[in-house]
């Protein structure tokens, strides 16, 4: 019986590490974990990894879920135009669920400015980004302000994984 659901949004060019690190990780620990994309099929990462996707942004309930995670490489610079995910990503900040963005990640969380006033981290070239919708951005491994998780790019992983499952345990 798996501990709870969480919820992967993603697209195609994804940071291959950063979306699959978590997935199995999160799976270790005894989570279901679902891929979600613009359509079914099979989304291809930056490095050539093919991901199935399991559940199209429309299809999503997010009150199936526990935890969200937003990998980076290229795929939140296109996402965060889909409007269909304003309410998957809003619903986990006004229910205070986790939520970890990596590296990228943090665009989806800018496109609908849920980042304003909280500390947050990110790949250098998105901290401009970070800084113009208000938020605190820090250069560190892991930035935690309440149930928001957020880490610089795929080195930060261990880190990142280790904050976000403390905040599902919760």
């Amino acid at each position: 019986m798996a501990k709870g659901k969480i919820l992967i949004i993603t697209y195609n060019h994804v940071e291959d590490v950063e979306l699959l690190y978590p997935y199995f990780r999160l799976i270790e620990e005894g989570y279901e974990v679902h891929v979600a994309s613009k359509s079914k099929g099979f989304i291809k990462g930056k490095h050539g990894y093919e991901i199935k996707v399991d559940i199209t942004f429309d299809e999503v309930n997010p009150e199936e879920y526990v935890g969200l995670i937003i990998p980076g490489g290229r795929a939140p610079e296109y996402i965060r135009t889909y409007p269909e995910l304003e309410r998957i990503v809003r619903y986990f900040f006004e229910t205070n669920k986790p939520v970890a963005a990596i590296c990228h990640g943090p665009l989806v969380l800018t496109a609908f400015g849920l980042l304003k006033g909280r500390k947050a981290t990110c790949y250098v070239a998105v901290k401009p980004d970070l800084i113009a919708c208000g938020a605190n951005y820090v250069d560190a491994e892991i930035v935690v302000d309440g149930n928001l998780v957020t880490s610089r790019a795929w080195p930060d992983l261990p880190a990142f994984m280790k904050e976000f499952i403390k905040l599902l345990k919760k």
